[in-house]
């Protein structure tokens, strides 16, 4: 999995997300972010996924 560099708002991950699971990228923002409105360590997963899942390689 990669951060998306296309489908990115913040640092891409919802967007890698989206491609990974074959979503559209709103869907899974969505997702997320009704997720995180409850309580639960979605934003501590969000900014973790951030630092350690790499970002897409560049397409030439």
């Amino acid at each position: 999995m990669y951060r998306s560099r296309e489908h990115r708002i913040l640092a891409g991950v919802c967007g890698g997300l989206a491609d990974k699971m074959g979503l559209p990228p709103t869907l899974v923002r969505i997702v997320w972010l009704i997720l995180s409105l409850f309580p639960g360590p979605m934003w501590v997963a969000y900014a973790v996924m951030w630092f350690l899942v790499p970002e897409e390689p560049k397409k030439y």
